[in-house]
């Protein structure tokens, strides 16, 4: 296995990714086919880890070309909840706000594969109809940073358009979803950190799904993050061949908790383009939390949810523990034994 260098750039090309060891010469010709329609970039920090459950995150693999009749190009609906270009207002109080369509990685799995990495930032000119558009909606309290991952934008413009938001009047929060203090830790600058350490709360979910993604140097840009006062938060998207079992994602949520992130949503997979390959059921998603719910304590428990496609927002799908038998309820608990409870 070849070792990298941290000071190097990014992989983005197949020659690299092959010298890398992510990927086979004897697949060239397939895997060019991939590339052509998903983007490749791997971070050093990620091409260096050996865990097939990270590797298979970001090599491309030629399943990709397999695109199944129910996979969609927008499988959660953003375009059909824009009021305003680079906002999805789907829930009444919360509006995502997509900043850049760059990432520091480009995950196999994801459900905006086919417009990420394309060039360019949110414009001034969309920023301000944005600004209007939230003053005109005071309902809206909280404001998602998403991409793309913000995070590879400039602490200077981030803290400029965190001044513009705050500035508002009608905010409680921002939310910031990025994989960057995993993947590419030493963006966490102290710049960055001086950003974000204002009156308006900001609140930062981080994308991880392998315990082998927390490295000793994505643990310190956490825990600059820590110090500054931001709360952190966790996603994972449960991934066959990843982490879809339970001792994986207990490891996981155990190393979560040991740097003070709170597991926030486990999600099952999104129906985007060419990753049926990663795809679970929802019953076996079901078993894997049923599994850990005797594991881990209520801190360490995500939430286990559903992006209903075509735009209708997340639901629960975790396991059911109740059902209801004639005048009373059986309940199942954490070990599957069944007992009986009688409510008004």
């Amino acid at each position: 296995m070849n070792s990298l260098d941290a000071a190097e750039s990014a992989l983005t090309t197949l020659d690299a990714l092959e010298r890398a060891g992510l990927t086979h010469p004897a697949q060239r010709a397939a895997l060019d086919r991939v590339t052509a329609s998903f983007r490749v970039r791997v971070t050093p920090e990620m091409a260096g880890l050996a865990a097939q459950g990270v590797r298979a995150q970001f090599a491309p693999d030629i399943r990709e070309l397999t695109i199944l009749p129910e996979e969609l190009a927008d499988p959660i609906g953003d375009a059909s909840h824009a009021p305003v270009p680079g906002l999805t207002h789907r829930y009444a109080d919360r509006a995502i706000l997509h900043v850049t369509k760059a990432c520091e990685v480009y995950c196999r799995f994801c459900f905006r594969r086919e417009t990420v990495g394309e060039a360019g930032q949110l414009a001034e000119a969309e920023f301000a109809a944005v600004l209007d558009y939230l003053a005109a909606t005071p309902a809206v309290r909280e404001v998602i940073f998403t991409g793309g991952d913000p995070l590879v934008l400039s602490a200077r413009r981030l803290g400029a358009m965190l001044d513009r938001l705050e500035a508002l009047g009608t905010l409680e929060v921002v939310r910031f979803h990025t994989r960057v203090p995993v993947v590419a830790p030493d963006r966490v600058s102290a710049g960055l950190v001086a950003a974000l350490d204002r009156a308006l709360p900001v609140w930062m979910v981080i994308h991880v799904n392998h315990p082998d993604e927390i490295t000793p140097a994505a643990a310190e840009a956490l825990r600059r993050l820590n110090r500054a006062g931001v709360p952190l938060l966790s996603q994972t998207v449960l991934l066959r061949g990843v982490n879809a079992d339970a001792d994986t994602l207990e490891a996981l949520f155990r190393k979560l908790i040991r740097h003070r992130v709170k597991p926030y949503y486990l999600h099952h997979p999104d129906l985007a383009k060419g990753t049926g390959h990663f795809r679970v059921t929802l019953a076996e998603g079901q078993r894997v939390m049923a599994a850990l719910r005797g594991r881990l304590s209520g801190i360490a428990q995500p939430l286990y949810v559903l992006d209903i496609p075509g735009g209708h927002g997340k639901v629960p799908v975790g396991p059911a523990y109740l059902r209801r038998e004639g005048d009373h309820w059986v309940v199942t608990d954490p070990q599957g034994r069944e007992h009986l409870y009688r409510d008004l």
